[in-house]
């Protein structure tokens, strides 16, 4: 059976970029085209030439895309002026871009109350803009923004404007559910409608994820029509975000329902890129991933309890709806109190701790991280410091340093500007392994634990070109029990800015600075057992 083509259209550099915290710089944006365009998305969106510094010097030049067409934003033609009396909309003409996508209000309200025009008035702008970026020779597109409240308020009207853009030429006529309010069957039942006004091979559909419909509403508009699909990847978006691209990928290319039907191109070896591109977009924006992601998360393949994972490592699909492989992820057997000994010889084994499964000591770890977690610490998501507790009882990890002794303390006080403020100073001594003298080092942050990270990995010696590159990027608190003598639970993740490893270390204390460093060390320990240094 020929199957239809379907084409990806990404915007995570323009409508993505409107994220509440999220400000890419021009080598941010150049390094996630290169990303997007190794998948195979076939049209990336840059941003809005004129509207910035960056977006302008982005389109400056073509990137050398190799699978993607270079598209610009853009507004149509303001009413009341020519074509080439509007600056706006020449910065987008003059743009270095395959395809222009420009947006036009479908929603005779916003006509009235946001553009203050008649409905004749923007019909007019949408079709002269849609013909001037055709004569440019560019694919044109044209954005219906608030197509669907717009065709509940008067339907007549925004099939109009759709009917206009592609009457004018327009490659791609989108509808957008700008609000995300609509719902699934509305979606279908709406954009069966605007197919029998414009063919399904000129339509896109465009979600926002305010219902947490987005990837739902995009996956029954390509069942009632529509052939492009838009969506930003990790579903980026002002609001709610937009319609995920990560999940909607593996679902056009792994299930039989879409798979058998259509095609795109991404190829199964570019999907397995995938994972890498959503966890590459979260270091840029230096913010953790989700990790209950579907497809791409850390967990979307995670198994804790016993009685699965001995199912699962018999027969992955009992539990796996795809293979985790197949998207460029990868199974996680957690081990946990909930845990049996299929998951420990799993994790032993990824981790590549050699130990047969009727070693004894496999039964000793077990009850180990029972009793450790009884105590408060938990292992599913701190993998180096779980690496460690085996690694240890396998007597695998050498004492590269020995800390005698740390103090902390944290003064509020005027500075030198008489302005009040909160200094912590950290003291740590250490033994590093091969000296018979301690090592005092010093060092002030911004808070208790970042003054006791600075001041441990201030001087360790033979070890400090390894840990030069550590950081700790992120830290969690969790308090285990109530009162004033809380068990307090810390997770750390830690990060080389040199090699790219991310790994999660556990500490756990009624004192939460002595759990912090707890956790500190681990990772430092880590971090030298993986690099493979030796100690005295």
């Amino acid at each position: 059976m020929i199957r239809e083509r379907l084409y990806l259209f990404d915007t995570t550099l323009r409508d993505g970029a409107q994220t509440t915290g999220v400000d890419f710089s021009l080598e941010d944006k150049r390094r996630i085209t290169r990303t997007l365009d190794e998948i195979g998305i076939d049209y990336i969106e840059g941003g809005y030439p004129g509207a910035n510094v960056t977006d302008t010097e982005f389109f400056s030049r073509d990137p050398g895309l190799a699978n993607a067409t270079f598209t610009a934003f853009g507004m149509t033609k303001r009413a009341g002026r020519s074509v080439s009396n509007d600056p706006g909309f020449q910065a987008t003409l003059q743009a270095h871009a395959g395809a222009i996508c420009l947006v036009a209000k479908a929603w005779d309200y916003h006509v009235r109350v946001a553009l203050g025009i008649t409905n004749e008035e923007n019909l007019e702008s949408i079709t002269q803009s849609v013909e001037a970026v055709v004569r440019s020779n560019r694919e044109a597109m044209l954005d219906c923004e608030h197509f669907f409240d717009g065709y509940k308020a008067n339907h007549a009207y925004a099939l109009a404007v759709a009917t206009a853009a592609h009457e004018a030429g327009a490659r791609w006529v989108v509808l957008c559910d700008t609000n995300g309010g609509t719902l699934p069957h509305e979606i279908a039942a709406i954009v069966a409608d605007v197919s029998r006004h414009v063919p399904g091979s000129h339509l896109g559909i465009h979600t926002h994820n305010d219902t947490e419909n987005a990837v739902a509403n995009t996956l029954v508009a390509v069942h009632a029509g529509v052939r492009q699909i838009q969506g930003a990847l990790n579903g980026l978006g002002e609001r709610c975000g937009n319609a995920n691209l990560a999940s909607i990928i593996p679902t056009l290319l792994l299930k039989s329902e879409f798979a058998d039907r259509f095609e795109t191109n991404i190829t199964p070896e570019r999907l397995r890129r995938l994972t890498h591109a959503s966890r590459l977009l979260d270091e840029i924006l230096n913010r953790a991933p989700n990790r209950q992601q579907p497809y791409v998360g850390e967990a979307a393949f995670a198994t804790k309890a016993g009685i699965h994972a001995s199912a699962i490592l018999k027969e992955p699909q009992t539990y796996e709806h795809v293979p985790p492989e197949s998207v460029g992820n990868r199974r996680r057997v957690l081990v946990s109190d909930q845990a049996g000994k299929s998951n420990l010889l799993y994790e032993l084994e990824r981790l590549g701790v050699p130990i047969g499964k009727d070693d004894p000591r496999v039964a000793r770890l077990l009850d180990e991280v029972k009793a450790r977690e009884g105590m408060g610490y938990a292992y599913e998501g701190a993998d180096a410091s779980f690496e460690l507790l085996a690694r240890r009882l396998l007597g695998e990890v050498p004492r590269y340093f020995t800390v005698d002794s740390f103090r902390v303390m944290v003064e509020k006080r005027h500075n030198a500007l008489g302005k009040l403020v909160t200094v912590s100073e950290a003291t740590v001594k250490v033994f590093v392994n091969g000296s018979e003298e301690p090592v005092w080092s010093v060092a002030e942050g911004n808070g208790p634990v970042n003054a006791l990270d600075q001041a441990l990995r201030k001087d360790l010696g033979r070890y400090q070109g390894i840990i030069r590159d550590v950081e700790l990027v992120d830290y969690k608190v969790r308090i285990l029990t109530s009162g004033t003598e809380a068990v307090t639970r810390v997770l750390v993740e830690s990060h080389d800015r040199r090699t790219g490893e991310r790994w999660f270390t556990v500490g756990v204390s009624p004192n939460i600075v002595d759990a912090s460093f707890e956790a500190l060390i681990d990772s430092i320990t880590y971090k030298l057992l993986r690099a493979g240094a030796e100690a005295a």
